[in-house]
């Protein structure tokens, strides 16, 4: 392994893995807004919100990431509304991540008992009050292992910004193996830089796992 090509490229390596992180957390956020709103209109009493949920949900887990950041990348621009691909990656990673949060979420809602749901709102909580402060921290805490599995997976896709001209780690790794015709070592030093991102946070997902599981 040439760990010249690293030295010689650090400031490169740098701009990428600094992308990479401002992408995967814009859409680490987004993604778990938009999928809750989406596990709590599935769940609903109002049967447009779990239509609306439901055809959202099979539509985007069911076609590739990379389709959905081309339709951002390509189409969207050509309505006159201009993303660049940064932009265009980091929203289709959002909205492909939100449908497999919603459904994880959805699960979690679904474990709590319907009495705690029954319980307060007979005590006066409207519906969305019921979910924001009963039973979503309590959903919360029963799916933290796929949770974070799904956010891991947001960090390792987030390399699709790189077919897109999105200036992320794969973006710049590509630059840097084609102006140096090399590509083991570049490629190998992008993994590692990913593996900064997704190691910390794996442990990051078992230690609250662990704390949870003794709390109960």
């Amino acid at each position: 392994m040439d760990f010249s090509i690293l030295f010689d490229n650090w400031d490169t390596y740098l701009k990428g893995f600094g992308n990479t992180l401002k992408a995967s957390l814009l859409a680490l956020v987004g993604s778990f807004i938009l999928g809750t709103l989406l596990a709590i209109m599935r769940i609903s009493a109002y049967r447009i919100l779990q239509v609306v949920s439901s055809v959202y949900i099979e539509f985007v887990r069911n076609i590739p990431l990379l389709l959905i950041v081309y339709l951002f990348f390509l189409a969207v621009p050509s309505m006159g509304i201009p993303l660049d691909g940064f932009q265009a990656g980091t929203i289709g990673l959002t909205i492909y991540t939100a449908a497999f949060i919603a459904e994880v979420l959805r699960a979690g809602i679904l474990s709590i008992s319907k009495g705690q749901t029954e319980a307060s709102r007979s005590s006066g909580l409207t519906y969305f009050q019921t979910m924001r402060f009963v039973i979503l921290p309590q959903a919360i805490k029963i799916v933290i292992p796929p949770l974070g599995n799904q956010f891991l997976n947001l960090i390792k896709n987030s390399s699709v910004l790189g077919v897109v001209s999105g200036f992320d780690l794969m973006y710049y790794g590509d630059i840097i193996s084609s102006d140096t015709f090399v590509t083991f070592s570049v490629y190998i030093f992008v993994g590692l830089f990913y593996l900064v991102l997704t190691v910390p946070l794996s442990f990051a997902v078992r230690y609250l796992e662990s704390r949870l599981a003794r709390n109960y």
